[in-house]
C-alpha cells in the first residue's frame, strides 16, 4: 500500500470560519452492519467511506486518509489483524485511531497486540461507537440532533446530559448481559459436576478453540453463538443412559451406539435457543466428526464438516491429551502436539492444526492461568464423588 497524496478539505462553512468534517473509513464485509454505522455517523455530520474487503480500503486509503478507521477482525481474505498491522507500517496511517470490532472478546488482545487503538465488542450500539470517536478524534455524539434553532451551546449541553443517560442505559444492560452470560457458563460448567469432563474443562477448552478460531478464520468470530457452541458441545450428554455414561471397561456395541447419539441430542436439546443459532449448534453436532469422513453422526468429510466443528475438535483433542483424566494418564504438551499433527489430514483439517502451531503460545498461556487459578486457595467444598465414578472421554484421543 502506497502513501497517499495529501488532499484538500473543502470542510463545511459556518459563520465565515471553515470547519473540518470528520471522515471515517469503515472495513467491514457486513453490508448491514456498514448500513447501520454509515447512517449514525453521517446523521452526525461526520462522512463515511464504506470498504468491504482489503483491497477496496487500499483503494480509497490511496485517494484520502480519514480521521479514523473502523476495522473488522473477520474479513475475508487478508483478516483484519494482518491489515491493522499493515497499516501501521504506513507512515500515512502509522498513527491513525483504529478501532478495532469482532464478535469474539477473546481478539481484543490480538488487536491491541497488532496497532488497534482500541477494541469494541460485536454486536455494538452506534452511540458507543460515536462515543469513542468523541474521544479520539473529537466528534460529540448526538451534538447535531437538537435541530437548527438550538444554539451550538446549548446543543452541546444537552448532548453531554443524553450522554450521560445512555451510558447508565448501557451499564445496566451490559450487567443484565454479563449476568446472563454468567448464568449460561455456570450451566455449561454444571456438566463437570456430573463427572461428564474434569474441573475447568469446559472453559478451557473454549478459550483454546476461541483462540484458535481467532488464528485459523477470524471472521467466525462475529458469530456470537460460536463460543457457545464450544461451551454446550457435549450437552447432549444428559440425554445418554448412566448405564452406558459410567460403565467401567469397554463399551458393547450397543452402548457404544447409544454413546454416540449424544452430539445429535444436544444439537436437539438447543434447536430453540436463539444464542446458540448459527455455527455454535453446528459446533455441538459436527465436533465428532473427522477429516477422512469416519466420524459421527453424519460420516461428513472435509471441508463438509463445519468450520467451528473442525476447529474444535483440535482444541477438544489437546485438551483432552494435555488433561488428567481418572482412566488414564495425561501425556506432556509437546507429545500432544505431535500426536495431533500426525493426525492432520485423517482425524484432523491441516489448515485447523497449522494454525494450532502458529498460536502455540497464546495456548500455553491460557492453560497456564487456567492451572494458576485452580492451585488459589478456595473455600472449602464438598469431596468430589470417588474417581470410579468418574465419565469416560467423549472425544477420544489416540491410544496411548
Amino acid at each position: 500500500m502506497h502513501e497517499p497524496e495529501p488532499q484538500a478539505d473543502p470542510g463545511t462553512h459556518q459563520g465565515g470560519h471553515t470547519m473540518k468534517q470528520p471522515r471515517i473509513l469503515v472495513i467491514d464485509d457486513d453490508l448491514a452492519l456498514c448500513e447501520i454505522v454509515r447512517t449514525a455517523l453521517e446523521l452526525e455530520g461526520i462522512e463515511v467511506d464504506e470498504a468491504h474487503h482489503v483491497i477496496e480500503a487500499d483503494k480509497i486509503l490511496l485517494e484520502r486518509v480519514p480521521d479514523a478507521i473502523v476495522l473488522d477482525i473477520g474479513l475475508p481474505g487478508i483478516d483484519g489483524l494482518f491489515y491493522c498491522a499493515r497499516l501501521r507500517e504506513n507512515p500515512a496511517t502509522k498513527r491513525l485511531p483504529i478501532i478495532a470490532i469482532s464478535g469474539s472478546s477473546n481478539a481484543r488482545e490480538q488487536a491491541i497486540g497488532v496497532g488497534a487503538t482500541t477494541f469494541v465488542h460485536k454486536p455494538f450500539d452506534p452511540l458507543e461507537l460515536l462515543a469513542l470517536l468523541d474521544r479520539l478524534v473529537g466528534v460529540t455524539p448526538l451534538e447535531r440532533a437538537f435541530g437548527p434553532n438550538v444554539s451550538n451551546e446549548t446543543a452541546t449541553e444537552h448532548a453531554v446530559a443524553l450522554g450521560r443517560l445512555i451510558e447508565a442505559g448501557r451499564a445496566r444492560h451490559e450487567l443484565a448481559d454479563e449476568s446472563y452470560r454468567q448464568t449460561l457458563s455456570a450451566i455449561a460448567t454444571s456438566l463437570e459436576l456430573r463427572g461428564l469432563e474434569t474441573g475447568r474443562h469446559t472453559e478451557r477448552v473454549a478459550g483454546y478453540a476461541m483462540r484458535l478460531t481467532v488464528e485459523v478464520a477470524p471472521a467466525l468470530t462475529d458469530d456470537p453463538s460460536l463460543e457457545w457452541g464450544f461451551m454446550f458441545h457435549d450437552v447432549g450428554n444428559i440425554g445418554v443412559p448412566d448405564r452406558v455414561l459410567f460403565k467401567k471397561g469397554s463399551l458393547a456395541g450397543e452402548e457404544w451406539a447409544l454413546l454416540k447419539q449424544h452430539a445429535a441430542i444436544g444439537e436437539q436439546l438447543l434447536a430453540q435457543v436463539p444464542l446458540l443459532d448459527g455455527e455454535g449448534r453446528r459446533v455441538v453436532r459436527s465436533h465428532h466428526e473427522r477429516w477422512d469422513g469416519t466420524g459421527y453422526p453424519d460420516g461428513l468429510a472435509g471441508e463438509d464438516i463445519p468450520l467451528g466443528a473442525r476447529i474444535f475438535a483440535v482444541a477438544d483433542a489437546l485438551d483432552a491429551m494435555t488433561d488428567r483424566r481418572g482412566y488414564r494418564r495425561q501425556i506432556r504438551w509437546d507429545a500432544a502436539l505431535a500426536r495431533i499433527r500426525n493426525d492432520a489430514g485423517s482425524q484432523f483439517d491441516p489448515d485447523v492444526v497449522d494454525g494450532l502451531t502458529a498460536c502455540e503460545p497464546d495456548l500455553v498461556e491460557i492453560r497456564n492461568r487456567f492451572a494458576a487459578e485452580a492451585t488459589a486457595p478456595t473455600p472449602a467444598r464438598a469431596e468430589p464423588e470417588p474417581r470410579s465414578r468418574r465419565a469416560r472421554l467423549l472425544t477420544p484421543a489416540p491410544e496411548l
